[in-house]
């Protein structure tokens, strides 16, 4: 995660412990930056979740766009075998990623993400990153 940050990681470990069957969660720039996270054993995992969780936001993103007349999204939900994920928008810029067993009941989860989200949103919200002005994406190049 990056340093300089508040660190928000007891906010997660609280919604971790909170929810019966919960594994994990992270905390996530849209662009798939992890920005905080609990209940993983390393940060490449924290790091492998928050690519994963962008991915499937933006899809759905793109789903709401093409199919349902922009319509934000609410929720993503991916069913495993043996777990179960759920995706959130957290804010301008954020996402929150859920890792929960399958016995996890999702109704309970998705409300008790959706109330950490709506009572700490303004903490959530990732500034969007600007491209420097040396940067090979500058459009003025």
């Amino acid at each position: 995660m990056h340093a300089g940050q508040q660190n928000l990681d007891w906010l997660l470990a609280g919604l971790v412990q909170r929810v019966p069957y919960t594994r994990s969660a992270v905390l996530l720039s849209t662009d798939g930056l992890a920005k905080a996270a609990d209940g993983l054993d390393t940060t490449a995992e924290a790091e492998h979740l928050a690519a994963l969780a962008s991915g499937l936001h933006s899809l759905a993103r793109s789903a709401g766009a093409q199919f349902a007349q922009g319509a934000d999204v609410r929720q993503v939900v991916v069913e495993l075998d043996s777990a179960l994920l759920f995706v959130c928008a957290a804010g301008s810029g954020a996402c929150l990623a859920v890792l929960a067993d399958r016995e996890a009941d999702a109704a309970v989860l998705g409300y008790e993400m959706a109330m950490l989200v709506k009572s700490v949103r303004p903490y959530l919200a990732t500034p969007v990153r600007q491209q420097g002005a040396g940067s090979s994406m500058d459009p003025r190049r």
